[in-house]
């Protein structure tokens, strides 16, 4: 068992979460398109909200759509680039706050 294998295994223990809950190439899919495309630091604070989606009864690969599908629209109608790290505006959210 390679070290992330472990890892996970180990958390899930702790948190005594199934493993069998966790599609880890699924996850890392959505990680690696919300950082290219969003920004980084978007990255662990979505699969977190994935992992809130699905807590709450959303079936994973529905969340994973649905991040995958804002991450491929997202823009920063500035001009800057989604991947330039900069943090849209809150009028850019979507909600004025």
């Amino acid at each position: 068992m390679n070290p992330l294998e472990r890892w996970i295994a180990q958390v899930a223990g702790e948190l005594a979460v199934s493993r069998d809950a966790l599609d880890r190439d699924e996850v890392l899919d959505v990680a690696k398109n919300v950082a290219h495309q969003v920004a980084r630091p978007a990255a662990p604070l979505t699969t977190y909200l994935l992992g809130v989606a699905v807590g709450r009864g959303i079936a994973p690969a529905t969340a994973a759509e649905t991040v995958n599908r804002l991450a491929a629209a997202w823009s920063v109608p500035d001009g800057g680039t989604p991947s330039d790290g900069r943090r849209p505006a809150p009028s850019q959210l979507g909600r004025g706050t």
